[in-house]
């Protein structure tokens, strides 16, 4: 999911503080979810995918973000 977040996220043209705000997550929570070193529970996981215009499912899936490289 790490690679999944900073690619909808980029692809919406948002920094970690903008996807914060929108989610009511810190920016450093943010950061170590995309970097891995975070787990996510069930209620994030709905804000982030609601802040991005994705469901979760797309949010978890990981075959768009590492076709474009991320």
């Amino acid at each position: 999911m790490k690679h999944q977040l900073r690619y909808l996220r980029n692809k919406k043209g948002l920094s970690q503080k903008e996807l914060a705000v929108l989610t009511g997550l810190h920016q450093s929570q943010v950061s170590k979810i995309e970097s891995g070193n975070r787990k996510v529970t069930a209620e994030e996981l709905q804000k982030l995918a609601a802040a991005l215009g994705v469901t979760v499912a797309e949010l978890l899936d990981e075959q768009q973000a590492e076709a474009a490289g991320e």
